[in-house]
C-alpha cells in the first residue's frame, strides 16, 4: 500500500510524524486533500485542523493556530 511520509512541525518541535493515507488541511486556496501520489504543492494555511489518517486507521488532528504556516509536500 503507498503512504505518505507526515512530519508535522512547530517552531519548537515535532507535533506528529508517521506514515499516513490521507491528510486534509485547510489553505489560503481552500480544503486540500492529499493522498499517496500527489503532485508537490507549497501552499499557506489557515487556522484550523490538519487531519491525519494514518497507515493503520487510527486518525489524528492537529490544530494550526499560526496565521502563517506552510504547507510542503514533495
Amino acid at each position: 500500500m503507498s503512504s505518505l511520509k507526515v512530519e508535522m512541525v512547530a517552531a519548537d518541535r515535532k507535533v506528529w510524524e508517521g506514515e499516513a493515507k490521507l491528510v486534509r488541511a485547510r489553505s489560503i486556496a481552500g480544503d486540500l486533500g492529499i493522498l499517496p501520489g500527489h503532485s508537490p504543492l507549497l501552499g499557506v494555511l489557515v487556522e484550523g485542523d490538519v487531519a491525519i489518517e494514518a497507515l493503520d486507521g487510527a486518525r489524528s488532528t492537529v490544530t494550526v493556530d499560526a496565521k502563517d504556516g506552510d504547507l510542503v509536500l514533495n
